[in-house]
């Protein structure tokens, strides 16, 4: 088989597995426009309302070392029919939650996506870079990565268009309802979901299926071996010890935590900053947030041939910081667009973060990637908390939640700098 052959026959397959970017990119941003309608239709608080992503990203956090543990045995391509199987049966299980109006039983149907996108996650980047020629991996791994954002952008346009319904009655219109109106009301909102997912759930599964049935290169569908170890306990008990590794990990925990937070509440902040706006109106402002995001990627690759990625993480981090301290200073238009504005700067921090922290690990490496993974777990435990300290104060004093995160990056790349500069000094000495 000639070149041209062999890029005809990987075609097919790259296109499968490019998909899985985008897929999971909607999956992730929908659970920004489902705090918002869970709230509407089970009266929660914010502390309740972000168990959403807490649901989420434990899913993430349990199954991220098992997924690779299951690929090594069985290759990658069983991990991504695996994957998407999970998805799209978690996507199903929304009906039945909105049937039963339990929001419990949609935690546990996020909980199951996640579950599913941990494969995806685990699988996708490496084989991306397994699937063709080594020349051009890192060609071909971005722009995989650049269809991330689209889907979080399509993920948010759909639960505007389909799920958000624009009624939203004040207190008082509440209490004026009768028991009857009330309860189809609640109905109404929780099952406005159903539609949506469903749709989902049968693209994913149509597309677990496509991958299972379209010939793979023999790299995608063979034991992964050693090349998806995921590191012995040696290897984690020297990682553990590694001072600069475990406040790399505490810092991805930070950063995915600020990410999830700003993105989870844009629209609960927007509401209380623009009494009136509808919550169409507000998901306007969180889907102009990702589309920054997703350009902020194109301009921090470009700002990195001319400044070190710590130097550039480091002004990035004290911009989102001072962006905050706008959210919270003045809970109106300006502190909106001030939060929505920290997308732009959030663009690099999770790879370069990822990147510093992995730098010099040597064998250690795989063994540090998956407790990095592990790591955005942050979005869990962090969401919850910017919740309970808005149900306790207000949104927008909660959102020093995220500055402090930020902060914290901005100490990490100040940390890493010197850090390079002390081995550059070695290096000439």
């Amino acid at each position: 088989m000639n070149n041209n052959q062999r890029d005809r026959s990987l075609l097919l397959p790259l296109i499968l597995v490019v998909s899985l970017f985008f897929l999971w990119g909607v999956a992730n941003n929908l659970n920004d426009i489902l705090i918002g309608q869970f709230k509407k239709a089970f009266s929660l608080s914010d502390f309740a309302s972000g168990l959403v992503q807490s649901a989420f990203y434990l899913g993430y956090f349990f199954f991220a070392i098992p997924a690779a543990l299951f690929m090594k045995r069985r290759g990658y391509k069983s991990g991504v029919v695996l994957g998407l199987l999970l998805y799209g049966v978690g996507a199903l299980l929304f009906y039945p939650a909105a049937e039963a109006q339990e929001y419990r039983y949609f935690l546990f149907a996020l909980f199951v996506i996640a579950s599913g996108l941990a494969f995806l996650e685990t699988s996708a980047n490496p084989l991306i870079v397994a699937m063709g020629n080594p020349e051009t991996a890192e060609r071909r791994l971005n722009l995989a990565q650049s269809f991330n954002p689209l889907g979080a952008i399509s993920g948010v346009l759909i639960g505007k268009l389909f799920i958000l319904s624009g009624v939203e009655p004040t207190a008082a219109e509440l209490a004026a309802m009768s028991a009857a109106e009330l309860e189809q009301f609640y109905a109404a909102e929780s099952r406005a979901v159903q539609g949506p997912y469903l749709v989902l759930a049968g693209v994913v599964l149509f597309w677990a299926l496509m991958v299972w049935l379209v010939r793979f290169p023999a790299v995608a569908t063979r034991s992964a071996g050693e090349a998806m170890s995921v590191g012995s306990w040696q290897d984690y008990a020297r990682l553990f010890r590694n001072r600069y590794f475990m406040l790399g990990v505490i810092t991805q925990f930070f950063y995915v935590g600020a990410q999830v937070c700003i993105w989870s509440f844009m629209i609960r902040y927007g509401q209380a900053a623009l009494p009136g706006a509808g919550e169409k109106t507000l998901a306007d402002f969180l889907i102009w947030s990702l589309v920054g995001f997703m350009i902020g990627r194109f301009v921090a690759t470009a700002l990195m041939s001319k400044v070190r990625p710590a130097r550039l993480m480091a002004w990035y981090a004290y911009v989102n910081v001072a962006l905050c301290a706008v959210a919270i200073a003045l809970p109106n238009l300006v502190g909106l667009l001030a939060l929505a504005g920290t997308s732009f700067f959030m663009s690099l921090m999770f790879p370069t973060i990822f990147a510093l922290s992995l730098r010099g690990l040597g064998e250690q490496t795989k063994a540090g990637a998956s407790l990095l993974v592990m790591a955005i777990v942050g979005g869990a435990a962090l969401t919850a908390l910017m919740g309970a300290l808005s149900d306790w104060t207000s949104i927008h004093v909660a959102v020093v939640v995220p500055l402090v995160c930020f902060g914290f990056i901005a100490f990490f790349s100040r940390f890493s700098l010197r850090r390079e500069r002390a081995q550059d000094a070695l290096k000439e000495a």
